[in-house]
């Protein structure tokens, strides 16, 4: 038997959130996200299990054996992408884990079992869990966190374990891990004798919460407290780590702890710096622990940062991070878009910080950039046959930008895969008598109301449509505020409840609709939302987009591909004034709404030998198709633009 808690709701000690629903009591029986849902939990899954075992990750789990060749060299930083293989096993179990309790598959859980067994056997006495420095260097754990990722690695594994534990009541694995946060415990912290260090690549901070939210073990909120609070403190311990390394802190490749946010302490940060997803990871965790622990200065400083991040750094498909150097950021407005590198996990990552927000502050502004990373910067991350992938995430292509089906450094895949298969619990939050719908797509949920138990039907064609329709089961009436979030991009809104129109001025605050009442079985709620096309345009200061415009359609981002053109969407000039209009191609990838119109296409008429000329090429009408952006590179290879020049 399992020593293993049984999972609870965490008390609501700090400051009261709404709880998100419980991931599998959402099911996607129609609509846009059943086709994803069933592609990722039938095709990606079983996949990822086959790369890992084809690119020779599990290998490194065979702890009776000497350990083999790399698998991936070490780089002239130093790393190796195979110090933290484990991160990848956690996030593929912490994925497949989210499939189980709807739907059980003993193929996936055995192999899930069979991974948990080699690290079970793996974990050395005390509880150290890390499968390169067990097999390789065991002498030199601990001694380099600035480069390492020894607690980013053990953080993924402790997400996997916790999802594996909810999905199936299964505590062994859980108890690996949480043997692995005793050790943890044990060597770091301000107690003497213990180390005063914190793992550069954030993850392990918000995995404790989560751990925490099981266990209400009080040590595993005070750790993750302790890594958070520990950050950016003065004089650096990656300067002491690396002298005590041998090593001069100058010679460190990235120059500044900007780099994994450890420049300033969290409190008083003010611009969202350094790689992208470890501080997406790290902002995560700080919302979490300004909920547990009762702490408004922690979730002030949330609230600057996310304010700075979307107002001056993000892209428009919710994009972020366009640099490759550091896989982040780099000036404000700096927002190239063919060499953006917008990595997948980052938009992931947001997609988690958005969220969080949002569970305190019932704000719009928070689900309008969950519902952009969805429908756009994420998943653009994967295909649409579920098995081959984008690491970076361009606005724009000349066609040398194509799919692939793994990648040197594959922590993309595993991530879009956990976001889409936990997908559910971003739909749906209730609080007391509260229960508020953040996202629409068709669905059917069980919910508890405080004591009430709701069934909600939801139906629609969103994103393609802005009509939907709910239906309330309930066994008995019951009085309750349903909050309907009203998406910042909706111009024009209708609710009818049973028919009767609701006066949204009066109802609406912060881009939620509050309706009070007293509910009864049956009881129907249609929402309108209008869904004209959009012209963005960007904020002056990001020079790159001068004089161009991208085009949207409710929440989805639309580009050009030269796969429908027949030529290059760079030479397209968009009319200010052309009609575009929108229609369903149910041919297209599954189905999708396309964008249709008229522009302007530069000839090469005149310009034979002559590379410049004094008079502009002349302009000639052309019809022009655009499709969502989460959809481009499915088909032949083109390129391919998000941006148009506009005329």
């Amino acid at each position: 038997m399992s020593s293993s808690p049984r999972v609870q709701p965490a008390p609501l000690t700090g400051l009261k959130r709404y709880l998100p629903a419980d991931h599998s009591s959402v099911v996607f029986d129609g609509g846009f996200w059943q086709g994803w849902s069933e592609t990722v939990r039938n095709v990606t899954i079983p996949t990822q299990h086959k790369r890992l075992e084809e690119e020779g990750f599990l290998e490194v789990l065979d702890f009776d054996r000497p350990a083999g060749p790399l698998v991936r060299p070490i780089q002239p930083s130093g790393l190796s992408m195979q110090h933290f293989f484990d991160s990848d096993f956690g996030k593929w179990i912490e994925a497949a884990s989210y499939t189980l309790k709807a739907h059980p598959n003993a193929e996936i859980e055995a192999k899930i079992d069979d991974i948990v067994a080699k690290l079970e056997q793996g974990q050395m006495a005390d509880g150290y869990l890390n499968s390169w420095f067990i097999r390789r260097e065991p002498e030199k754990r601990w001694t380099n966190l600035r480069d390492l990722h020894e607690m980013y690695s053990m953080g993924h594994l402790l997400e996997g374990a916790v999802a594996y534990y909810e999905a199936t009541g299964k505590g062994r694995f859980l108890d690996v891990m949480i043997r692995a946060v005793d050790h943890i415990i044990d060597t770091f912290g301000r107690e003497p004798g213990k180390l005063r260090g914190y793992d550069a690549h954030e993850e392990i901070e918000l995995a404790l919460v989560k751990l925490y939210r099981v266990t209400r073990d009080p040590r595993h909120l005070k750790l993750a407290t302790y890594f958070v609070d520990e950050r950016g403190q003065m004089p650096s311990y990656y300067d002491e780590e690396a002298r005590n390394r041998g090593e001069d802190p100058q010679d460190y490749v990235y120059k500044t702890y900007a780099y994994s946010q450890a420049h300033l302490p969290v409190r008083e940060q003010q611009q969202v710096v350094g790689h992208a997803v470890r501080a997406m990871y790290l902002f995560s965790a700080m919302v979490d622990l300004a909920v547990e622990n009762g702490d408004p200065v922690l979730k002030e400083a949330c609230e600057r940062l996310y304010d700075n991040l979307v107002g001056r750094q993000l892209y428009v498909t919710g994009g972020l991070g366009p640099s490759a150097s550091n896989e982040g950021f780099t000036r404000e407005f700096d927002l190239p878009n063919e060499t953006a590198y917008a990595e997948t996990c980052a938009a992931v990552a947001l997609g988690f910080w958005s969220h969080r927000m949002a569970q305190i502050d019932l704000n719009s502004k928070f689900t309008d950039r969950l519902e952009t990373v969805l429908f756009n910067g994420a998943l653009s991350g994967i295909s649409r046959d579920g098995e081959h992938y984008f690491y970076e995430n361009v606005l724009e292509s000349h066609g040398q930008h194509r799919r692939w089906k793994w990648h040197y450094c594959p922590c993309c895949p595993t991530n879009i895969a956990r976001f889409i298969t936990s997908l559910g619990q971003y739909f749906y939050s209730t609080k007391d008598s509260e229960l508020a719908v953040h996202l629409y797509g068709t669905n059917s949920a069980e919910l508890m109301i405080g004591d009430t138990f709701v069934r909600l039907k939801q139906e629609t064609q969103y994103p393609w449509d802005g009509d939907i329709r709910l239906q309330l089961a309930l066994e008995q009436p019951s009085h309750f505020t349903l909050h309907l979030r009203i998406p910042g991009w909706c111009r024009s809104a209708e609710i009818l409840v049973n028919g009767m129109a609701v006066d949204l001025g009066a109802c609406v605050t912060n881009g939620y609709a509050a309706i009070t009442r007293e509910w009864r079985n049956g009881d129907e709620v249609r929402i309108s939302l209008s869904m004209p096309v959009d012209r963005i345009y960007a904020h002056p200061a990001v020079s790159e987009d001068g004089g161009r415009v991208a085009l949207r359609r409710g929440p989805v981002v639309y580009c050009v591909e030269e796969t429908d053109l027949g030529g290059e969407p760079q030479r397209l000039r968009l009319p200010a004034t052309s009609e575009i209009s929108a229609r369903y191609d149910a041919g297209l990838l599954g189905g999708a709404a396309v964008l249709e119109g008229t522009a302007l296409e530069a000839e090469d008429a005149g310009w034979e030998n002559a590379l410049y000329r004094t008079a502009p090429p002349a302009l000639k009408k052309r019809p022009f198709k655009a499709i969502p952006y989460h959809l481009w590179a499915n088909r032949e290879a083109g390129a391919m633009a998000i941006w148009l020049q506009e005329s």
